[in-house]
């Protein structure tokens, strides 16, 4: 199902939304914590977001996958550059991870801190201590996730560029 599309290899196609999608949760997840004024503006976007990062990671893990396995059967891997590519794959199980794991605290954000930047509103929000705890959550699953994606895409680039 991950394997192609019209033809051509889905796992080049499909990465490109999982390179775009988790680097704008991570930005989006720190402004969202540490910037109250954007908070009721973002509120929805950053919730797509959430949804929509992890979907995007998962797709192209499973197509990496897919991709790797066919490579494999048709005997176009040799086994000196195996090793490249079983690295490129661990980045990318970790970046999916990652992503679920700032996904997690991007709902957290949504759902507990109030969106007007007060420290506890009439709806019934937990107040400044849980708001301080996922500020630094955003900021440190937002680093971890943007640096497994960089990882990723890195040792994926050199893998196809230095070549087998």
């Amino acid at each position: 199902m991950f394997e192609e599309f019209m033809g051509i290899p889905a796992h080049p196609l499909l990465l490109h939304a999982a390179v775009v999608f988790v680097p704008l949760l991570a930005l989006l997840t720190i402004g969202y914590a540490l910037v109250a004024p954007i908070r009721p503006h973002t509120r929805w976007v950053l919730g797509l977001l959430a949804v929509g990062a992890p979907l995007a990671a998962l797709v192209t893990k499973l197509s990496g996958d897919a991709f790797l396995e066919r490579m494999q059967a048709a005997n176009r891997v040799t086994p000196e550059f195996l090793p490249k590519l079983e690295t490129h794959q661990e980045f990318g199980d970790i970046t999916l991870w990652a992503t679920i794991g700032l996904a997690i605290v991007a709902l957290a954000l949504v759902r507990f801190v109030a969106p007007r930047g007060a420290d506890a509103s009439a709806d019934g929000r937990p107040g400044r201590p849980l708001t301080l705890a996922l500020q630094v959550l955003s900021v440190v699953a937002a680093g971890v996730a943007i640096y497994y994606v960089f990882r990723t895409g890195d040792s994926g680039a050199k893998a196809v560029w230095e070549g087998q």
